[in-house]
């Protein structure tokens, strides 16, 4: 039991769960927010319009080449304390930058998410939306209706992957000061003499965020593919 006591003594003081929450609900709204916005950029990808399509090609293609902290450290520096944008209309300094946060993440994943599901939307065969729009449905429906849901069963595994790498990403959120996982880290490493046995709990805990969302993912996959 003391030997226990002594390897944990440093995590006094500190809300490590708290932390780790932080790095969850980052990882949640983000995601929900790329994969709702990566869906319209695939759609756009490939619709009929040259205007959307040429939006959405130059939209992921600058994006997703563009350094993840200059996007975080812009929405920051930029949009909050040059434009004053607070996306909610009140909160301290570390719920603006939250949001803030969550902005970058959504407005970076959601051209990996693009570029996912168009790859789905490339399995689906040909003739099936043309026979629907034989039948009279709209590009939209036909979208909505045929080619995405099956875009979306064959793409499960890629979509894992960007959210896996996602909730790694989210440790770039400290340095606008979110108090996330990696935020938490430093601040320990700085103030304790620990730096081995801090980082083995970090890296714990995220394989604990990770590893189970990749194997309940890899058997969603497995039940859903598409039978060819």
């Amino acid at each position: 039991m003391e030997a226990r006591e002594i390897v944990f003594d440093f995590l006094d003081g500190y809300d490590l769960l708290g932390a780790f929450w932080v790095t969850v609900k980052l990882t949640v709204f983000s995601a929900l927010g790329s994969l709702i916005w990566g869906t319209l950029l695939a759609g756009m990808r490939v619709s009929p319009v040259p205007l959307m399509r040429g939006f959405a090609t130059a939209y992921v293609n600058v994006v997703r080449n563009i350094p993840l902290t200059v996007i975080i450290v812009f929405a920051s520096l930029g949009l909050f304390q040059t434009l004053q944008i607070t996306l909610g209309g009140g909160g301290d300094f570390k719920v603006i930058n939250f949001r803030l946060a969550v902005l970058a993440f959504v407005v970076y994943t959601a051209s990996f998410v693009c570029e996912a599901l168009r790859s789905g939307i490339n399995t689906v065969p040909v003739g099936q939306a043309e026979a629907a729009r034989a039948l009279g449905l709209s590009f939209g429906q036909v979208l909505r209706l045929i080619v995405l849901p099956q875009a979306f069963r064959s793409v499960v595994n890629p979509l894992s992957n960007v959210l896996i790498a996602l909730t790694k990403n989210t440790t770039v959120a400290a340095a606008i000061g979110v108090a996330e996982a990696s935020y938490l880290m430093k601040e320990m490493i700085e103030n304790e003499a620990q730096l081995l046995l801090i980082s083995g709990v970090f890296v714990l805990g995220f394989v604990i965020l990770t590893l189970p969302t990749g194997l309940i993912l890899g058997w969603v996959a497995k039940k859903v593919a598409v039978k060819r």
